[in-house]
Formats: structure tokens, sequence, C-alpha cells
């Protein structure tokens, strides 16, 4: 293991983070809601995502959601639309009537790609190289080994932890430390990356490990934490930690 500094594990988010959809479920739905008529600038559409990361990051919200809706996904996805066009900065009136059609669209018409940056390819190798335990920690129901095999990334991983395995999901610490006991690694000797501030950096410093912010497209501008917009910046940035 490393021994010329302290850092001896990484962590890694999984959606978002090391495996993409695209194009974007955000650009996607925003897209299809201005070809309605509806007018934005780059600022309501930055709003919209980060409420985006809040919603999904085990808000009150996607729980209460989630217990109103429970097996009836057509319903739960009306709702997160209009969620959403309330935060893109549509009336609150207009959301109500909008919603199911967001959400027909979405549901017939969204097919992303799953795909694994070349910026993450780069660095897996030399991140494993160099002695780093690496473990994937996502908030997923089900362990998700067959998606890391699929992209061809599963051997740069000591294991994988899906939140549903353990029933606590992130931003709760406890969810990291089974990971880090699993890991035999202390919190202070971890970095933990991801794309959502409110259930990686929050979350992940909570339980003392170190937080990365991977914000390639500037929604979190004062994060207050270590951040990068390309997974080329990593291997020195956890090396200057």
């Amino acid at each position: 293991m490393n021994s010329n500094h302290s850092i001896k594990a990484i962590f890694f988010d999984l959606d978002g983070t090391l495996r993409h959809s695209v194009p974007s479920g955000g650009d996607v739905f925003s897209d299809y809601v201005s070809s309605l008529g509806l007018h934005f600038n780059p600022e309501d559409r930055i709003r919209a995502a980060r409420w985006e990361h809040f919603y999904w990051a085990s808000s009150v919200d996607l729980r209460d959601d989630l217990l109103a809706h429970s097996g009836e996904t057509e319903k739960f996805w009306i709702e997160y639309s209009r969620r959403r066009l309330v935060a893109l900065g549509v009336s609150p009136a207009m959301s109500v009537e909008l919603a199911p059609k967001v959400s027909e669209h979405m549901g017939e018409m969204y097919r992303p790609e799953s795909i694994i940056p070349e910026d993450v390819r780069r660095v897996l190798p030399k991140l494993k190289e160099a002695g780093y335990l690496m473990v994937v920690l996502s908030n997923r129901d089900k362990p998700f080994h067959d998606v890391l095999a699929s992209h061809n990334i599963l051997e740069f991983f000591h294991f994988s932890l899906a939140a549903g395995e353990v029933g606590i999901y992130k931003p709760e610490p406890g969810v990291f430390q089974h990971a880090l006991d699993r890991g035999k690694v202390a919190a202070q000797e971890t970095v933990y990356v991801g794309d959502n501030y409110f259930a990686d950096i929050v979350g992940s410093r909570r339980a003392g490990l170190q937080p990365v912010l991977y914000d390639p497209t500037g929604i979190f501008p004062e994060s207050n934490c270590t951040t990068i917009k390309s997974f080329d910046e990593l291997e020195s940035v956890v090396k200057a930690l």
C-alpha cells in the first residue's frame, strides 16, 4: 500500500460519476419542455440540475413520493416531472398541467446509452497500479457487479456496495462506515469521489472521509471542497491530500 502519503483508499460513486447516461435525462427533459414553447436561461437549467441532485440524495421529498406512489411507477414519474418543472421555473399551475405530458415523453423517448467516459478509463489503471484500495459505493437498491463487468471496469475494484444491501443510503454516514469496515481502512485514509454534492460530499464528510466532488458542468460552484472537472485531475489531487 502507499506508504508515501496518508491516502490508502479511493471510493467512488457509480451513476453520474464513473458511469454516465448519454444524453442526460435532465438535458432531454429541459429540451423537450423548451420545445413546447417555454423559455429558460442557463441558470434555470443549472437550478433544475441542482434540484435533481438534491431530490435523489435520499431527500424527504423522494421518500414521500416513493411512499405515496409505491409501485405506481407512472404516478411517481408524473410527480417527479411536476417537481422538476417547478425547479426549472415553470409556474406551479402549469407544472401540474404539463407533468403528465412530459413524463409520457420521457417514458417513450428517453433511451440513453450507458457509457464509461474516456477520462475514467484512463485513470482507473493508474490508480490500481499505484496500490490504492478501490471501491464503488452507490445508492442503488441492488448489487451492480454486472454493470461494472459489462462496462469492463470490474477488475479495478476490490468490491462494490449498493446502499440497498445494508439498508442505509447516502448521505447517511452508516453506509460509508460499512464500506470502510469491509475494506479494513480508516475514514481519514479514504477519499470519496462523487458527482452529487448532497449525497456524496455531505455524506462522506459526515463519515470522516475526504470528499472530492466531480462537477464537470459547474452545478455546485460554492461547494467548499476539493473539486475536479475531469478524472484526469484525480491522481494529482489525491496525492496532494
